[in-house]
Protein backbone atom coordinates (compact mmCIF):
# COMPACT_ATOMS: atom_id res chain seq x y z
CA UNK A 1 0.00 0.00 0.00
CA UNK A 2 1.17 3.53 -0.72
CA UNK A 3 0.61 6.44 1.65
CA UNK A 4 -2.66 7.60 0.10
CA UNK A 5 -4.06 4.08 0.21
CA UNK A 6 -3.09 3.80 3.87
CA UNK A 7 -4.92 7.06 4.68
CA UNK A 8 -8.01 5.85 2.83
CA UNK A 9 -7.98 2.65 4.90
CA UNK A 10 -7.57 4.63 8.14
CA UNK A 11 -10.72 6.67 7.53
CA UNK A 12 -12.87 3.69 8.35
CA UNK A 13 -10.94 2.79 11.49
CA UNK A 14 -10.58 6.00 13.48
CA UNK A 15 -12.83 7.27 16.24
CA UNK A 16 -15.16 10.28 16.07
CA UNK A 17 -12.58 13.04 16.49
CA UNK A 18 -9.81 12.50 13.94
CA UNK A 19 -11.11 12.78 10.36
CA UNK A 20 -7.84 11.53 8.74
CA UNK A 21 -7.75 14.69 6.66
CA UNK A 22 -5.65 14.79 3.47
CA UNK A 23 -3.53 17.34 5.34
CA UNK A 24 -3.34 17.02 9.13
CA UNK A 25 -3.60 20.72 9.99
CA UNK A 26 -5.91 20.88 13.00
CA UNK A 27 -8.85 22.54 11.23
CA UNK A 28 -11.37 19.68 11.24
CA UNK A 29 -10.62 18.58 14.82
CA UNK A 30 -10.35 22.12 16.19
CA UNK A 31 -11.12 22.43 19.90
CA UNK A 32 -12.01 18.75 20.41
CA UNK A 33 -10.65 17.47 23.71
CA UNK A 34 -10.66 14.59 24.40
CA UNK A 35 -9.53 13.99 20.87
CA UNK A 36 -6.66 15.28 18.77
CA UNK A 37 -7.75 18.94 18.66
CA UNK A 38 -6.01 21.75 20.55
CA UNK A 39 -7.01 23.27 23.88
CA UNK A 40 -9.19 26.36 24.26
CA UNK A 41 -10.22 27.94 20.95
CA UNK A 42 -8.03 25.45 19.12
CA UNK A 43 -5.45 27.74 17.54
CA UNK A 44 -2.32 26.00 18.87
CA UNK A 45 -2.39 23.00 16.55
CA UNK A 46 -3.43 25.11 13.55
CA UNK A 47 -0.70 27.71 14.12
CA UNK A 48 1.97 25.03 14.44
CA UNK A 49 1.11 23.71 10.98
CA UNK A 50 0.64 27.09 9.31
CA UNK A 51 3.96 28.57 10.39
CA UNK A 52 5.92 25.80 8.66
CA UNK A 53 3.97 26.56 5.47
CA UNK A 54 4.95 30.23 5.64
CA UNK A 55 8.62 29.31 5.31
CA UNK A 56 9.90 28.94 1.73
CA UNK A 57 12.88 26.90 0.59
CA UNK A 58 15.63 28.30 -1.64
CA UNK A 59 16.16 26.23 -4.78
CA UNK A 60 19.72 25.92 -6.10
CA UNK A 61 20.63 23.19 -8.58
CA UNK A 62 24.00 24.57 -9.68
CA UNK A 63 25.94 22.04 -7.68
CA UNK A 64 27.56 18.63 -7.89
CA UNK A 65 25.15 15.93 -9.06
CA UNK A 66 25.43 13.21 -6.42
CA UNK A 67 23.16 11.35 -3.99
CA UNK A 68 22.11 13.01 -0.75
CA UNK A 69 22.88 11.49 2.65
CA UNK A 70 20.10 11.69 5.25
CA UNK A 71 21.87 9.67 7.97
CA UNK A 72 21.46 11.10 11.47
CA UNK A 73 23.29 10.22 14.67
CA UNK A 74 21.75 10.62 18.11
CA UNK A 75 23.68 9.61 21.21
CA UNK A 76 25.85 7.05 19.43
CA UNK A 77 23.09 5.46 17.32
CA UNK A 78 22.81 6.17 13.59
CA UNK A 79 19.38 6.41 11.99
CA UNK A 80 18.41 6.60 8.32
CA UNK A 81 16.62 9.93 8.76
CA UNK A 82 16.52 12.86 11.21
CA UNK A 83 12.88 12.30 12.14
CA UNK A 84 11.22 10.19 14.82
CA UNK A 85 7.71 9.18 15.84
CA UNK A 86 6.46 11.37 18.69
CA UNK A 87 4.96 9.91 21.89
CA UNK A 88 1.17 9.62 21.84
CA UNK A 89 -1.06 7.98 24.42
CA UNK A 90 -4.69 7.38 25.43
CA UNK A 91 -5.28 5.90 21.99
CA UNK A 92 -8.80 4.61 22.56
CA UNK A 93 -9.94 7.85 24.19
CA UNK A 94 -8.57 10.03 21.40
CA UNK A 95 -8.44 7.92 18.25
CA UNK A 96 -10.77 4.94 18.46
CA UNK A 97 -11.08 1.42 19.81
CA UNK A 98 -8.95 -0.42 17.27
CA UNK A 99 -5.77 -0.15 19.40
CA UNK A 100 -5.07 0.37 23.06
CA UNK A 101 -1.79 2.00 24.05
CA UNK A 102 0.09 -1.29 24.35
CA UNK A 103 -1.05 -2.52 20.95
CA UNK A 104 -0.20 0.80 19.32
CA UNK A 105 3.25 1.04 20.93
CA UNK A 106 4.24 -2.52 20.01
CA UNK A 107 3.44 -1.86 16.35
CA UNK A 108 5.01 1.60 16.35
CA UNK A 109 8.29 0.70 18.06
CA UNK A 110 9.04 -2.35 15.92
CA UNK A 111 7.95 -0.75 12.65
CA UNK A 112 10.01 2.39 13.26
CA UNK A 113 13.10 0.34 14.15
CA UNK A 114 12.59 -1.85 11.08
CA UNK A 115 12.43 1.26 8.88
CA UNK A 116 15.54 2.98 10.15
CA UNK A 117 14.14 5.45 12.67
CA UNK A 118 12.97 5.29 16.30
CA UNK A 119 9.75 5.83 18.19
CA UNK A 120 9.19 7.86 21.32
CA UNK A 121 6.51 6.10 23.39
CA UNK A 122 3.89 7.58 25.69
CA UNK A 123 2.87 7.18 29.30
CA UNK A 124 -0.43 7.29 31.21
CA UNK A 125 -2.31 6.78 34.44
CA UNK A 126 -2.41 3.05 33.70
CA UNK A 127 1.17 2.19 34.57
CA UNK A 128 0.98 -0.96 32.41
CA UNK A 129 1.19 1.40 29.44
CA UNK A 130 4.74 2.44 30.29
CA UNK A 131 5.71 -1.13 31.16
CA UNK A 132 4.37 -2.34 27.82
CA UNK A 133 6.26 0.38 25.96
CA UNK A 134 9.49 -0.68 27.66
CA UNK A 135 8.83 -4.29 26.67
CA UNK A 136 8.36 -3.21 23.05
CA UNK A 137 11.62 -1.24 23.11
CA UNK A 138 13.49 -4.16 24.69
CA UNK A 139 12.20 -6.46 21.93
CA UNK A 140 13.64 -4.01 19.37
CA UNK A 141 17.12 -4.12 20.93
CA UNK A 142 16.63 -0.89 22.83
CA UNK A 143 15.68 1.19 19.79
CA UNK A 144 13.05 3.58 21.12
CA UNK A 145 12.66 6.38 23.64
CA UNK A 146 10.29 5.86 26.59
CA UNK A 147 8.74 9.16 27.61
CA UNK A 148 7.82 9.64 31.26
CA UNK A 149 5.16 12.05 32.50
CA UNK A 150 6.24 14.43 35.31
CA UNK A 151 4.83 12.28 38.10
CA UNK A 152 5.99 12.57 41.70
CA UNK A 153 9.66 11.83 42.26
CA UNK A 154 9.19 8.29 43.55
CA UNK A 155 7.13 7.22 40.54
CA UNK A 156 9.49 8.91 38.08
CA UNK A 157 12.41 6.95 39.51
CA UNK A 158 10.38 3.73 39.43
CA UNK A 159 9.74 4.26 35.72
CA UNK A 160 13.38 5.12 35.06
CA UNK A 161 14.34 1.79 36.66
CA UNK A 162 11.84 0.02 34.41
CA UNK A 163 13.22 1.73 31.31
CA UNK A 164 16.85 0.99 32.14
CA UNK A 165 16.00 -2.66 32.80
CA UNK A 166 14.68 -2.76 29.23
CA UNK A 167 18.06 -1.63 27.89
CA UNK A 168 16.99 1.77 26.60
CA UNK A 169 19.70 4.08 25.29
CA UNK A 170 17.92 7.31 26.29
CA UNK A 171 14.90 8.48 28.29
CA UNK A 172 12.58 11.45 27.78
CA UNK A 173 10.14 13.41 29.91
CA UNK A 174 7.35 15.53 28.43
CA UNK A 175 7.59 18.21 31.09
CA UNK A 176 4.76 20.20 29.50
CA UNK A 177 2.37 17.36 30.36
CA UNK A 178 2.12 19.17 33.69
CA UNK A 179 -0.77 20.95 31.98
CA UNK A 180 -2.79 17.79 31.33
CA UNK A 181 -5.91 17.46 33.50
CA UNK A 182 -5.12 14.01 34.87
CA UNK A 183 -1.82 15.21 36.35
CA UNK A 184 -3.40 18.04 38.30
CA UNK A 185 -4.45 17.52 41.91
CA UNK A 186 -2.77 14.13 42.11
CA UNK A 187 -1.67 12.72 45.45
CA UNK A 188 1.27 12.77 45.89
CA UNK A 189 1.68 15.95 43.82
CA UNK A 190 2.71 15.62 40.17
CA UNK A 191 3.45 18.21 37.53
CA UNK A 192 6.01 20.98 37.11
CA UNK A 193 9.57 20.33 38.24
CA UNK A 194 12.26 22.71 39.48
CA UNK A 195 15.76 22.74 38.02
CA UNK A 196 17.01 21.03 41.18
CA UNK A 197 14.38 18.30 40.90
CA UNK A 198 15.28 17.75 37.25
CA UNK A 199 18.97 17.55 38.16
CA UNK A 200 18.12 14.75 40.58
CA UNK A 201 16.03 12.91 37.97
CA UNK A 202 18.62 13.26 35.21
CA UNK A 203 21.44 12.17 37.48
CA UNK A 204 19.42 9.15 38.58
CA UNK A 205 18.67 8.19 34.97
CA UNK A 206 22.35 7.84 34.05
CA UNK A 207 21.57 7.82 30.31
CA UNK A 208 21.03 10.76 27.92
CA UNK A 209 17.88 12.53 29.08
CA UNK A 210 15.56 14.48 26.77
CA UNK A 211 13.21 17.19 28.07
CA UNK A 212 10.21 17.65 25.79
CA UNK A 213 8.02 20.73 25.99
CA UNK A 214 10.48 23.64 25.82
CA UNK A 215 9.07 26.84 24.30
CA UNK A 216 11.27 29.69 25.55
CA UNK A 217 14.93 30.62 25.70
CA UNK A 218 14.67 30.68 29.49
CA UNK A 219 13.18 27.18 29.52
CA UNK A 220 15.97 25.92 27.27
CA UNK A 221 18.62 27.42 29.52
CA UNK A 222 17.02 25.81 32.59
CA UNK A 223 16.96 22.44 30.79
CA UNK A 224 20.65 22.86 30.02
CA UNK A 225 21.39 23.79 33.63
CA UNK A 226 19.51 20.70 34.79
CA UNK A 227 21.78 18.50 32.68
CA UNK A 228 19.44 17.52 29.84
CA UNK A 229 21.31 16.08 26.88
CA UNK A 230 18.56 17.22 24.51
CA UNK A 231 15.34 19.19 24.39
CA UNK A 232 12.27 18.99 22.20
CA UNK A 233 10.88 22.39 21.29
CA UNK A 234 7.21 21.54 21.66
CA UNK A 235 3.88 22.95 22.85
CA UNK A 236 2.32 19.46 23.13
CA UNK A 237 0.42 19.95 19.89
CA UNK A 238 -1.46 22.87 21.41
CA UNK A 239 -3.11 20.51 23.88
CA UNK A 240 -1.89 21.97 27.18
CA UNK A 241 -2.03 25.77 26.74
CA UNK A 242 -3.95 27.79 24.19
CA UNK A 243 -2.52 30.68 22.15
CA UNK A 244 1.13 29.69 22.48
CA UNK A 245 3.40 30.65 19.60
CA UNK A 246 4.14 27.97 17.04
CA UNK A 247 7.27 25.91 17.50
CA UNK A 248 8.65 27.24 14.19
CA UNK A 249 8.43 30.76 15.63
CA UNK A 250 10.46 30.10 18.79
CA UNK A 251 12.93 27.55 17.41
CA UNK A 252 15.51 30.02 15.98
CA UNK A 253 15.90 31.97 19.23
CA UNK A 254 16.23 28.76 21.24
CA UNK A 255 18.87 27.49 18.80
CA UNK A 256 20.75 30.77 19.16
CA UNK A 257 20.72 30.41 22.95
CA UNK A 258 21.67 26.75 23.44
CA UNK A 259 22.59 25.40 20.00
CA UNK A 260 25.86 23.46 20.08
CA UNK A 261 25.49 22.92 23.82
CA UNK A 262 22.78 20.27 23.60
CA UNK A 263 20.79 18.43 20.93
CA UNK A 264 17.70 20.32 19.79
CA UNK A 265 14.67 18.49 18.42
CA UNK A 266 11.35 20.07 17.45
CA UNK A 267 7.79 18.93 16.82
CA UNK A 268 4.39 20.47 16.16
CA UNK A 269 2.66 20.48 12.77
CA UNK A 270 5.56 18.91 10.83
CA UNK A 271 3.87 16.93 8.07
CA UNK A 272 6.32 16.43 5.19
CA UNK A 273 9.95 15.86 4.37
CA UNK A 274 10.09 19.47 3.23
CA UNK A 275 8.89 20.55 6.70
CA UNK A 276 11.70 18.43 8.16
CA UNK A 277 14.16 20.29 5.89
CA UNK A 278 12.80 23.65 7.06
CA UNK A 279 13.18 22.66 10.72
CA UNK A 280 16.80 21.65 10.16
CA UNK A 281 17.43 24.91 8.31
CA UNK A 282 16.14 26.83 11.35
CA UNK A 283 18.71 25.02 13.48
CA UNK A 284 17.04 21.88 14.79
CA UNK A 285 19.11 18.71 14.81
CA UNK A 286 16.06 16.51 14.23
CA UNK A 287 12.26 16.43 14.48
CA UNK A 288 9.39 14.45 15.98
CA UNK A 289 6.17 13.74 14.08
CA UNK A 290 3.06 12.57 15.92
CA UNK A 291 -0.44 12.30 14.49
CA UNK A 292 0.49 11.03 11.00
CA UNK A 293 1.91 7.89 12.63
CA UNK A 294 -1.44 7.33 14.34
CA UNK A 295 -3.27 7.54 11.02
CA UNK A 296 -1.01 5.08 9.23
CA UNK A 297 -1.06 2.53 12.05
CA UNK A 298 -4.85 2.61 12.23
CA UNK A 299 -4.87 2.26 8.44
CA UNK A 300 -2.29 -0.45 7.85
CA UNK A 301 -0.22 -1.19 10.99
CA UNK A 302 3.44 -1.91 10.16
CA UNK A 303 2.87 -1.45 6.44
CA UNK A 304 1.45 1.98 7.13
CA UNK A 305 4.55 3.04 9.08
CA UNK A 306 6.76 1.86 6.22
CA UNK A 307 4.71 3.90 3.74
CA UNK A 308 4.92 7.06 5.87
CA UNK A 309 8.68 6.75 6.47
CA UNK A 310 9.24 6.18 2.74
CA UNK A 311 7.13 9.23 1.89
CA UNK A 312 8.86 11.52 4.40
CA UNK A 313 12.31 10.27 3.41
CA UNK A 314 11.68 10.74 -0.31
CA UNK A 315 10.39 14.29 0.25
CA UNK A 316 13.41 15.18 2.37
CA UNK A 317 15.85 13.78 -0.19
CA UNK A 318 14.14 15.61 -3.05
CA UNK A 319 14.16 18.92 -1.17
CA UNK A 320 17.82 18.54 -0.29
CA UNK A 321 18.79 17.74 -3.89
CA UNK A 322 16.78 20.68 -5.29
CA UNK A 323 18.31 23.06 -2.75
CA UNK A 324 21.87 21.99 -3.55
CA UNK A 325 22.76 20.24 -0.29
CA UNK A 326 23.96 16.67 0.00
CA UNK A 327 24.18 16.06 3.77
CA UNK A 328 22.25 17.20 6.81
CA UNK A 329 25.18 19.32 7.97
CA UNK A 330 24.94 21.38 4.77
CA UNK A 331 21.38 22.48 5.59
CA UNK A 332 21.66 26.02 6.97
CA UNK A 333 19.43 29.04 7.45
CA UNK A 334 20.47 30.19 3.97
CA UNK A 335 18.41 27.29 2.58
CA UNK A 336 15.12 28.93 3.57
CA UNK A 337 13.34 32.28 3.32
CA UNK A 338 11.13 33.34 6.23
Amino acid sequence: MNYQEVLAAARGEMGPYCKVCPVCNGLACKNQIPGPGAKGIGTGFIRNYQKWQEICVNMDTICENKPVDTKFELFGKTYDYPFFAAPIGAMQLHYGDKYDDNGYNHILVKACADNGIAAFTGDGTDHNVFAGACEAIKASDGVGVPTIKPWNMELVKEKIDMAKAAGVKMIAMDIDAAGLPFLKNMTPPAGSKTVEELKEIISYAGVPFILKGIMTVNGAKKALEAGAAAIVVSNHGGRVLDQCPATAEVLPEIVEAVGGKMTILVDGGIRSGMDVFKALALGADGVLIGRPFVNVIYGAAEEGVAALVEKLGAELKDTMAMCGVHSLKEITKDCVRR
